[in-house]
């Protein structure tokens, strides 16, 4: 049972949660593409002095899902970390 209300809240554990149960990860945003994203924000802001620790951990967490073999994986694939 889902508690749409609480602190957790997010679009993905009310739309994915059954599809992240069952290990399918092919819904959405791919893995490679947020690594893109999240590269040219880090390359950015490497440029302007900006620090982005948790951005830079959040981008090392999805090269570990690549490097699990789920680069085309959607973003939700990021529960496989956590269960390797």
């Amino acid at each position: 049972m889902l508690f749409p209300g609480g602190a957790a809240q997010s679009w993905q554990m009310q739309n994915r949660h059954k599809t992240m149960l069952q290990d399918q990860f092919d819904f959405g945003f791919a893995i490679d593409w947020m690594r893109k994203d999240l590269g040219i924000a880090l390359q950015e802001a490497g440029r302007n002095g900006s620090s982005l620790p948790l951005t830079a951990l959040v981008d090392q967490f999805y090269a570990d899902v690549q490097n699990m073999g789920g680069g085309r994986w959607d973003t939700s694939a990021l529960l496989k970390r956590l269960t390797k």
